[in-house]
């Protein structure tokens, strides 16, 4: 099916969808005040399994036949539930802003995986120049924590940094592993529930034997909070995100990711108060730079 150029209302939908994308961090973080990272991942990955569920037999997508998809779609499910291990655990001790920033240095991996792993899927001169500028970002931003913090609290920021880093790798092993493989065949909704039920069924046990599934002192933003994660994030925004992906062109699409580490950014600072340095600005820049190149679509000869 031959893809059309998105036009203005598209384009409000894709603001739209980053905005989505970049509060995700700050519902996480508020969660976290009484529901613990593991607990939250597999929670959120179940509720968004029944509803992607739901939605996909009244929509007569078929689930269940044998096309191949089986193995890829767990190695897909471990990586996508070690990449919201990563971002929750890892916001235990970093910012929302920091995390959404090392986060969506992930496009940046993307292409590097699919250089290397994808026949016909090379880095050209421009993205390369992208992919620098997004790890010099995050050098930058690595700095800026080791100058600004000290002893304890370095150490900590340091690991959650860190976490946002190996998210965006897993994040970025995942969409290789769809792009690559069976799964790019197959339809989106059954790519998402493998990714969904196998970070359920993996994370949510984890959680009871470490003991951190109980809630603590449940609020009405906590659970606010984690509903926003499930049903807006992962149900909503993704098969949203998935339909667009098959009715316009994806290069035309992608471009718009380099506003959600913005929107992250600019929510923590007024949502939750987060400071954010000098240095720390100019390392979001680099990121949201190099993004940008690595996502613009190529010009026609």
């Amino acid at each position: 099916m031959q893809r059309a150029a998105p036009g203005a209302p598209v384009f409000a939908l894709m603001v739209l969808l980053c905005a989505v994308w970049g509060l995700q961090q700050v519902a996480i973080k508020l969660a976290l005040e009484g529901i613990g990272p593991l607990f939250q991942v597999g929670l959120r990955s179940a509720v968004a399994s029944v509803l992607v569920f739901g939605w996909a037999r009244w929509r007569a997508v078929r689930l269940f036949e044998d096309d191949g998809s089986w193995w890829p779609g767990l190695i897909a499910g471990l990586f996508f539930a070690l990449e919201f291990v990563c971002i929750f655990v890892g916001l235990e001790y970093t910012g929302a802003s920091r995390m959404v920033v090392f986060l969506y240095t992930a496009p940046c991996f993307t292409v590097l995986g699919l250089h290397w792993f994808v026949a016909g899927e090379r880095v050209t001169s421009r993205q390369a120049i992208g992919v620098a500028l997004a790890f010099a970002g995050v050098v930058v931003a690595f700095a800026d924590a080791a100058w600004r913090t000290t002893g304890a609290d370095f150490s900590q920021r340091w690991i959650g940094d860190l976490l946002g880093v190996l998210a965006a790798i897993f994040w970025a092993a995942s969409t290789v592993v769809v792009r690559g493989t069976v799964l790019a065949r197959v339809h989106a909704a059954k790519t998402l529930l493998y990714q969904l039920v196998v970070s359920a069924v993996i994370v949510l046990p984890l959680s009871f034997l470490t003991g951190e599934a109980a809630v603590a002192a449940p609020t009405a933003t906590m659970l606010l909070a984690l509903a926003y994660q499930a049903v807006v994030v992962a149900f909503a925004s993704y098969l949203t995100w998935f339909w667009l992906l098959t009715k316009y062109l994806a290069n035309r699409l992608m471009v718009f990711s380099f506003l959600t580490p913005l929107f992250g950014v600019a929510f923590g600072v007024v949502l939750l108060g987060e400071r954010m340095s000098a240095q720390f600005v100019i390392a979001a820049l680099l990121v949201v730079a190099g993004i940008a190149l690595v996502n613009a679509p190529a010009r026609r000869a």
